[in-house]
């Protein structure tokens, strides 16, 4: 740190936990932005948190969203937001993963149409994988990153044409605890976009094209005004026009359904698109209405998309999405190719193709994969149907989705094998996640943080509510008791008792079981779990 000026020091510094100072990224202009940004909107974003809580407390009470009362005229008013700049225009497949340097690589190289760099649900955010996320995207905007890899002895690098870079900053519930400004831990939000913009705006303006995001976990429009506020900012600060940066909004909480145009219309200039984040989503759903009489969700492999409440918010994106001028981009298809089992590889692909089928004949613009051996398939999918670089002239007028729709139970069950499943694949999951990997393949689906969230809140709230079983047991602490004891007998067995030690296993084992236990719901896994990262 001593390469820094007094007057910097004296606003920010690192937590002591620090080693790597990465200054060619937190060069003294750059924490100089970072400064004003935290200045300017983190007292905001925190009151924005404090405004969740207690849309909470009225949830608990029993009620449910509902479409503003204030802004009925803004719904019911025609306007539309900014247009879509060129390159954002056809994004009919779409890869997303971590901002590790050879998975940028081998995304921008897949053939998607457009790659969403995460910082968020797919990346534990270490401090390395952050920075050094950060600078795996600075050379790939300048054309320079390259990898090599060293057990296969092959050297990877961009081809000639790479697809469109969009980048997910992490949540407004989570800090950079590594960076204090003013005695104050930072927005992980803020840093994440921060860093990004003032490295490479000017780079992707020369070349021709912008710093185009996804803005995750949004619960209300007054934190998509936030982000307003934070773009216009910053393209000030940084002297470049209004409505230079896009964003794309992911619609993954279950109050941010209710309020799809204010949402648009707050980030009228700068958005280009909503996104159904469909496992975060139902993680919402749970998390939102946990404490409702009555209200119980079946084994996650038992809802999907064509479950009735998520049927109905998939079509309600595309209905005012186009009348708004955006595109609406489907869910992300989480499997990943099943090697040394042909038949079981079909199933799998058949079960993708009928998904991104549904959704291109619903309206959807495009969707997401998680893999590059599914983008053939979703792409397919969508030139069948969508000749056109986008579906903006589908209006979905024959469609009247209502708040009760919105909300709709799913019908099914729960069952001990749910039960397992849940335990098995959050511990797995944790212990990567623990270990610095935020994208995890398991049981040939690709794991990340929101598919953990449903797996541990879904325990936490069946043995919260002593939910009967399908045969007639009581789900209660002895039978949790039994189950994740017996789960974690067998990954102890898998793994092998003399290296376990060589794992984060006991962390993730104690941290499941705490997050379960706990009386009170915790928010988010990662809140508790990033302490040990």
């Amino acid at each position: 740190m001593e390469n820094y000026s007094a007057t910097i020091q004296s606003e920010w510094q690192f937590n002591r936990e620090v080693r790597n100072y990465y200054p060619q990224l937190l060069t003294d202009e750059a924490m100089a932005f970072l400064t004003s940004l935290h200045r300017r909107f983190n007292t905001e974003r925190l009151e924005l948190l404090k405004r969740r809580r207690r849309q909470q407390a009225i949830f608990d009470e029993g009620k449910f969203p509902q479409f503003p009362v204030e802004t009925k005229e803004l719904r019911e008013s025609n306007w539309k937001a900014a247009p879509i700049p060129s390159d954002l225009l056809d994004r009919r497949v779409e890869i997303t993963g971590p901002v590790d340097r050879k998975m940028v690589i081998n995304a921008l190289n897949s053939g998607a149409k457009t790659f969403m760099a995460d910082f968020e649900d797919s990346n534990a955010p270490s401090w390395e994988n952050c920075l050094e996320g950060q600078q795996n995207l600075i050379d790939a905007n300048n054309r320079t990153i390259t990898y090599h890899d060293s057990k296969r002895n092959k050297t990877y690098a961009l081809k000639e044409d790479p697809c469109v870079l969009l980048v997910r900053p992490r949540g407004l519930h989570l800090n950079e605890r590594h960076v204090l400004i003013d005695d104050t831990e930072m927005s992980a939000s803020l840093f994440d976009f921060g860093l990004y913009v003032f490295h490479n705006t000017k780079t992707l303006m020369a070349n021709g094209t912008a710093p185009y995001f996804y803005l995750p976990k949004l619960e209300h429009y007054l934190e998509a005004r936030w982000w307003n506020q934070v773009f216009e900012f910053a393209q000030g600060y940084l002297e470049i026009p209004s409505g230079t940066f896009k964003a794309t909004v992911l619609i993954e909480t279950i109050t941010a359904s209710h309020q799809l145009d204010e949402i648009i219309f707050e980030l009228k200039d700068h958005i280009v698109g909503l996104n159904c984040g469909r496992w975060d989503y139902i993680f919402s759903y749970i998390k939102k209405f946990r404490n409702h009489e009555n209200f119980v969700v079946p084994n996650r492999d038992q809802v999907t998309m064509t479950s009735p409440f998520m049927d109905a918010y998939s079509k309600l994106v595309i209905q005012r999405c186009h009348k708004r001028g955006i595109l609406a981009i489907g869910g992300m298809a989480a499997q990943i190719p099943i090697k040394n089992n042909e038949k079981a590889n079909a199933l799998a692909l058949e079960k993708v193709r009928l998904d991104k089928e549904r959704e291109v004949k619903n309206g959807h613009d495009g969707t997401w994969v998680a893999h590059p051996a599914l983008i053939g398939v979703a792409m397919e999918e969508f030139n069948k149907h969508m000749p056109t670089p986008n579906q903006l002239h589908v209006t979905r007028d024959d469609i009247n989705i209502t708040e009760k729709d919105l909300v709709e139970l799913p019908k099914g069950t729960v069952t001990e094998e749910g039960i397992r499943k849940n335990i098995n694949v959050g511990i797995l999951y944790l212990e990567a996640w623990l270990q610095g990997n935020g994208a995890v393949a398991l049981y040939h689906l690709m794991e990340d943080a929101a598919t953990a969230e449903i797996s541990r809140t879904q325990v936490w709230h069946w043995l919260n509510k002593n939910v009967v079983l399908e045969d007639g047991r009581k789900f209660d602490v002895a039978l949790f008791d039994a189950i994740f004891n017996d789960e974690m007998e067998k990954i102890i067995t898998e793994t092998g008792p003399d290296k376990i030690k060589d794992t984060q296993f006991q962390n993730a084992f104690d941290l499941f079981k705490e997050l379960v236990l706990s009386r009170e719901f915790v928010e988010f896994l990662t809140i508790p779990a990033y302490k040990h990262l």
